[in-house]
Order: C-alpha cells, then structure tokens, then sequence
C-alpha cells in the first residue's frame, strides 16, 4: 500500500531529492512564520490596510514580468540557478523588510518577494522534473507539495505563537524568512543533476510552426486553467465572508474550515496522486474542474440555505472542494510538462504560471466585488467558468486522440520525447500506461 511516508521516504532516496526536501521544508517553515502576519507589519510601519495590500499586489504583478525570463533561463538548460535565484531573491526582499524600516524598504522588499514568489513554481518544477525523471514526477512534485504545506503550516503555529510577545517580533520574523530562504538556496546549489537530463538546444529540424504547435496546446491549457487558479482564495475570502456576513456563523466556523482543509491536503495529497498515477493526467484535471464546480454549486446552496444547515452543508462542501483541490495541483503542473517538447518545457511552465499567477492577483476584486452583490453572482458564474475549463480539457483530450494514426500507441516513453523533440510527428513506442503527450507537436 503506497502511503506519504514512503512516497516521501522515495522523494528523498532520489538523488539529490533529499537535499531539495530539507531545502523546501526549511524555507516553508520560515516563510509561514512571516506570511499570515505582512500585512500586520506593514501597518505598523505606517501604510494603510489599502496600501499595504495595492503595495504587495504590484509585487506580485512585477513578478509576473519576471516568469517569462525564467522560463527562457530554463530552456536554455538551466535548472538549480534558477531555483536558487527565486529564493535568494527572496532572502533579499525579507531582509529588506527586517533592516530597512519606512515604507521604501517594505515597498522594495514586497516587490522582490513578489519576484520570487512568482518565479519558483516554474523553476522548482523543472528542477524537481530533473531530479525525479518521468516515471517519478507526479509523485515527486506532490512530495515536494506536501513537505512546503506542513512547513507552512508548521511556520504559522510558530509565528502565532511568538507574536503573542508583542508586534515587534516581526521585524525578527522577517529576518528568519530572509534567512530561511537564504539557507534554502545555498543546499540547492549543491544538489546534483543526472547529466542525460540537462536538454539540448531546439535541433534546426524543429522548425517555428512546429515550436508554436507544441506551445499552443500548453496555451490552450494555460486559458482554460484560469478559472481553476480562482480556488486559491477560496478559503481565505470568499468562505470566511459567506460564513461571517452571510451566514452569521462564528469566526470558529472559518478557521475549523481552514484548519480541515490544511489536514486533509496534507493527508490525502500524496495517497491520491500516486494512486491516480497511471490515469491520464489531462481526465484528473478534468474531474477536478466537476469537484470544485459541484462545490461552488454546494456554497450556493448553503448560503441560500441559511442559519445553522446552510453553515454545515458550507463545511461538508469543504471535502468536494479539496479533493478537487488536491487534483488540480497534482495533474497540472505534470500535464503542462508532458504537453510541450522538452526543450520548450521552461516557456511552457512561464506560460502556465503567468495565467495562474494573473488570475492569482485579480481574483481578491473580483471575489469581493462579486459577492458584494449577492452569493448567486459569485458562485454560479465561478462554478460555470470551471466548468468549461473543465470541457476545454477534455475536448482538448479528445483532439489529441483524434489526431493519432490508427494503431499508434497511446503510451509513449522518454525515448519518443526526445524523438518529438527533434520534430518527428511520430515515433514507435512501448507500454499500456496512459499518457498526454499531443501527437500533433
């Protein structure tokens, strides 16, 4: 039976995979201590509530400028510098806020957290891609997901703990994220690289149309996973206002909800992902869009429903919702990786979070402003937009079979990713396991 521990016990036997999971676990830890209480520590360096949330929000919008750069530093054969450059810049912009004090140094420091907020999602999945190889990969990623979830987890406790002694810990709390990231990118710099992984320059049979019809299927994913990315601040603004103004539930009602779903994330993570291996990952994310559709669908309901019933069938739509949650990060960040040729793999991973972290920096308006008009404005266009990103994934499914020759196989091996890769439209290759590689690169 595989279970988190052992899975996490085969992340670490990989080389070089233990070095990555006591880098991951130390910055998670330090950085969950500062991350619930920034906006705290702005206002009492003098912003407003306002200012301090426009101030990280163009962060994260510069950072947006940055992930192109780092998908070409990645297609040109990089893989631990720019995994190292996402959390040195990060070191630098919380040190910033623990050393320079005024409104510069927390403006400069937000933008470079922004920075290397928005840059390591791209950099550790092609580093942890590196590391684990094809056969790995989900799981490994997973691993990767659930060591920075407890590390965060784990961080926030702390960090709750220490602020009871009064609000100038921050400043110390920053200085510990600082030097968490700082010890984080200096283990991976060390971690070594299988040398056949390192991918060689686009061959000169690749031809642009041929480039641009592996990166259109990673685009086409890219729109239709924008809805998805609008879960993220589910939990942290939509539930706690339905709940609150909505429901008149108990602030106790939001955080039992929060807390629930961090323990079932961590718990099931990894059980599911390994478990859901061998289907393709194109029909997970699919069926990711109908849990966290039905969900929307179940908060509607409970809203509508009101009082104490409407408050419970709002936590028991919790369960649909992470399990859809937990889908989507463990089939998306792979499918996006199978769905381009390797030496477009860093382009298509910048494409993929540049839509991700766009609708990342949007969806707090958008949310608020929607459910300021009513809980039906909110949910039913949410649940409706999943819905055809869910249909968008799985026409696109449907395409690619369309597209394969009669009797070609459906699996396909490293060998033939390298065989597309050179711009063959077909290759022969062995196995039954299912897989999302599109035959029309």
């Amino acid at each position: 039976m595989t279970t988190t521990r052992t899975t996490l016990r085969e992340l670490v036997r990989i080389p070089g995979g233990g070095r990555y999971a006591l880098s991951a676990t130390v910055e998670a830890a330090t950085s969950g201590m500062l991350r619930p209480f920034i906006v705290i520590y702005a206002v009492l360096i003098g912003l407003s509530g306002p200012q301090a949330g426009m101030t990280l929000t163009v962060g994260m919008l510069a950072g947006l400028g940055a992930v192109p750069l780092a998908g070409w530093w990645i297609d040109r054969g990089a893989r631990r510098a720019p995994a190292v450059a996402a959390l040195l810049v990060r070191a630098v912009g919380s040190l910033l806020l623990a050393l320079v004090p005024g409104i510069a140094g927390f403006a400069t420091g937000a933008v470079l957290i922004g920075v290397g907020t928005q840059i390591a999602p791209p950099t550790n999945s092609a580093l942890v891609a590196a590391l684990a190889g094809p056969a790995q990969r989900a799981a490994a990623l997973a691993a990767g997901r659930s060591l920075r979830n407890a590390g965060l987890g784990a961080g926030a406790l702390l960090g709750t703990i220490l602020v009871t002694t009064g609000p100038e810990v921050l400043r110390w709390l920053a200085l510990a994220t600082a030097l968490g990231c700082a010890f984080g990118a200096a283990v991976i710099a060390r971690v070594p690289l299988p040398h056949h992984d390192v991918p060689a320059p686009a061959p000169a049979a690749a031809t642009t149309e041929a480039r641009g019809a592996g990166l259109r299927t990673v685009t086409t994913l890219a729109l239709a996973g924008i809805p998805y990315a609008f879960h993220a601040d589910i939990l942290e603004i939509a539930l706690p206002l339905l709940l609150v103004q909505g429901l008149h539930a108990s602030l106790a009602w939001s955080s039992g909800i929060f807390v629930a779903n961090t323990v079932m994330v961590i718990a099931l993570q990894l059980v599911v992902v390994v478990r859901l291996a061998k289907w393709p990952h194109r029909t997970v994310l699919f069926w990711s869009g109908l849990l966290l559709a039905a969900s929307y669908l179940a908060f509607w309901l409970g809203g509508a429903t009101g009082a104490r019933p409407g408050t419970v069938l709002v936590a028991l739509a919790v369960v649909p919702y992470t399990l859809g949650e937990i889908l989507y990060t463990g089939s998306s960040v792979p499918l996006v990786i199978e769905s381009a040729p390797p030496h477009l793999m860093g382009r298509a991973l910048a494409r993929w979070q540049l839509s991700y972290g766009l609708a990342r920096a949007v969806d707090p308006i958008i949310v608020t402003g929607l459910l300021s008009l009513g809980a039906a404005a909110l949910w039913l266009p949410l649940a409706a937009a999943t819905l055809l990103g869910a249909a968008t994934v799985r026409l696109g499914s449907r395409r690619h079979c369309l597209h394969r020759s009669p009797g070609q196989p459906v699996a396909a091996s490293s060998t033939s990713l390298h065989i597309l890769a050179a711009g063959r439209t077909s290759a022969t290759v062995h196995g039954n396991a299912p897989t999302d590689l599109d035959a029309s690169m």
